[in-house]
């Protein structure tokens, strides 16, 4: 073959055919050698005044980036980070919800004294904005709370170690590290994660961190978590130890989820994102002071509002459609339980029920809904109702309506797998602009939560633990 004669082409395939040949270390053993010669040049050019083995950031990082304490450093701070965001969240929580149905309240009564008939009053107010209410005083406070830590620790200079520690786990899996700080942004909001990914260079690696990021629960499944480890897994202990237990039940759900994200990303990287793992040089940058203007613009408009609009856009449509469903009645029943009663049989055969089921198809829009919709069909309400205490609802969910611990577990579990929120495969698509992607974030996530669900009511059942 002459010169003239080779194309683009022949140099590409050629190259290929010589990369395939060489070690999978080359390339870290490539960067090691091109580090270790800058360095060697640097002690030869650079002298300094003091003579530190290690200076404060080297102390530091002997630790943070330990391959012994590391992954346990970063899994207490990640708890801590959730104890803050979840203990200081209760409050506002709490108050912006009163607030804002007290506002549905007047307006309500300010309706009827008008003359206004009581579906239009109901439809608007205890349908349509109740929805919006519930989303927002479950969504803004933990997000407005999350969000900043968050990004303190990506200014500080603490999330490119929490990549380093987690690198060796996700090219295991054919992943890219990077893919961890997609992760612990989804903690707040899949969408945010799903937006996160773009540090990722590789198209390839990128579409595998989107299409596994709803494994991490978001604040609006933490609620129905906590409520469920508080109410069926802490109250087997003493009540000096539950708050720890519920808490631990909680993490534990989330490693599971950790598990999930790297089973999933291990089997796109052989399937239909086959490739091999690309190159990640990571140079640590030093730490530094947080800049409180960029914390405050990242976190609560780049993030926080830009997330809460688009889940109030999406939550509008589902407290309507609650309200119709729970309004609606026709042989002497209303639509809601009629379709729960329709949903039942498969809800069992999962370990579940018809109205949680109906539940998650109502919440597609938000999963902060997912409580109050169930408490709302399984005390024949108009609306959305508040959820009671703890030990009114064990009573009404076990006495009640034949809840076990397998309903429970198995709640846990479809919460933690199942399909994305509206918000986040809308973020899908305007992220890999394809439908198909987007629709695939569905079918692997809804379809790993039916599987496991299953096989746990199966396994529970077959053992006569249920």
């Amino acid at each position: 073959m002459t010169n003239a004669s080779i194309t683009p082409q022949d140099v590409l395939q050629q190259a290929e055919d010589l990369r395939l040949q060489l070690d999978h270390g080359f390339r870290d053993e490539m960067v090691n050698s091109l580090y270790s010669e800058a360095e060697r040049i640097a002690q030869r050019a650079v002298h300094t005044n003091a003579d530190r083995k290690y200076d404060l950031d080297q102390r530091i990082d002997r630790l943070v980036t330990s391959p012994i304490f590391g992954l346990p450093l970063m899994l207490l701070l990640l708890a801590a980070v959730f104890w803050v965001t979840i203990v200081g969240a209760n409050v506002p929580s709490a108050m912006l919800a009163d607030a804002l149905f007290w506002v549905e309240d007047q307006a309500a009564t300010l309706f009827t004294n008008l003359g206004a008939p009581w579906w239009l009053t109901g439809f608007i107010w205890h349908g349509v904005y109740r929805g919006l209410a519930w989303v927002i005083s479950v969504m803004l406070p933990p997000m407005a709370i999350f969000f900043p830590i968050f990004t303190i620790l990506e200014d500080l200079g603490y999330l490119p170690r929490v990549a380093f520690n987690m690198d060796w786990l996700f090219k295991k899996a054919g992943a890219h590290g990077k893919q961890s700080l997609s992760m612990a942004m989804g903690f707040g909001c899949n969408a945010a994660g799903v937006i996160s990914t773009r540090v990722i260079d590789s198209p390839r690696e990128r579409l595998i961190a989107i299409l596994t990021n709803n494994f991490v629960p978001c604040n609006g499944r933490f609620p129905t978590l906590i409520m469920l480890a508080t109410v069926f897994v802490a109250a087997a202990f003493p009540p000096v130890v539950a708050s720890f237990v519920a808490a631990g039940s909680v993490v534990l759900v989330v490693l599971v989820g950790v598990f999930f994200t790297l089973l999933v990303s291990w089997a796109l990287s052989r399937t239909i994102l086959k490739g091999e793992a690309s190159a990640f040089t990571l140079e640590l940058p030093p730490y530094r002071k947080p800049n409180v203007g960029r914390i405050l613009y990242t976190s609560l408009i780049d993030r926080t509002v830009f997330v809460l609009w688009r889940a109030i856009m999406t939550a509008a449509p589902a407290g309507a459609v609650i309200w119709l469903l729970a309004n609606i009645s026709v042989g002497g029943a209303s639509l809601a339980q009629q379709i729960a009663d329709f949903l039942n049989p498969f809800g069992v055969a999962l370990g579940l029920d018809g109205v949680i089921l109906l539940a998650y198809i109502i919440a597609i829009p938000a999963n902060e809904i997912v409580v109050p919709t169930m408490m709302m069909v399984y005390t024949g309400v108009g609306m959305m109702t508040d959820v009671p205490d703890f030990s009114s609802l064990h009573a009404l969910l076990v006495g009640g309506h034949g809840w076990t611990l397998l309903t429970a577990i198995n709640l846990m579990l479809f919460s933690l797998l199942h399909n994305p929120c509206a918000t986040t495969i809308m973020t899908i698509y305007k992220e890999t602009k394809s439908a198909k992607w987007a629709a695939l974030s569905v079918v692997i996530t809804l379809g790993l939560a039916f599987l496991v669900t299953f096989l746990t009511a199966t396994l529970a059942r077959s053992l006569g633990w249920v």
